[in-house]
């Protein structure tokens, strides 16, 4: 049985269009790249997981959530426990900069790897799945709204999809 988790994440999009990801190893899914982002602390909303995330994760506090991108589920373990986990992913504008010094801790203890900001380009070819992976296609379309776009519900995805296309 897997234990319900609610989450939320911030895509954050540079000046170019490039979004900001984490590389993360999981034990059961194994190594793939998301956003910034994780679990809802009691009494927490949605907007104030994902802004809290983002600065535990990055050290940015001058990035706000925006329009939602999508909503999707997922199955993974977290520290031994088998979770489904439906997370928020919201789009959000800002400069293209690395993490702040200070945040290598958390990223120990999330199992984050490494981090890169992705180009549209690059992100359509990422040999290692993505977190969800229609994010290439979802970006996308937010670019060509302007941001405006309606927030797509992927619904539960199973393990092991990777299509960046």
């Amino acid at each position: 049985m897997r234990i319900p988790r609610r989450a939320a994440r911030i895509a954050v999009l540079d000046p170019d269009g490039a979004v900001f990801m984490f590389r993360y190893d999981n034990e059961e899914v194994g190594v793939h790249w998301a956003m910034p982002g994780g679990g809802l602390d009691a009494g927490e909303t949605l907007r104030e997981g994902a802004r809290r995330e983002l600065t535990e994760e990055t050290g940015w506090r001058d990035v706000e959530p925006g329009p939602l991108l999508c909503t999707w589920e997922h199955d993974y373990t977290r520290s031994g426990v088998p979770v489904r986990q439906h997370e928020h992913i919201y789009l959000a504008r800002g400069p293209r900069r690395d993490p702040a010094e200070g945040v290598a801790a958390a990223h120990a203890q999330d199992g984050i790897l490494a981090w890169r900001w992705w180009s549209p380009a690059e992100l359509r070819r990422a040999p290692e799945p993505l977190w969800p992976p229609q994010l290439p296609l979802l970006l996308a379309q937010a670019e060509a709204a302007d941001g405006a776009c309606r927030a797509v519900e992927l619904g539960y995805v199973r393990n092991g999809t990777h299509d960046p296309s």
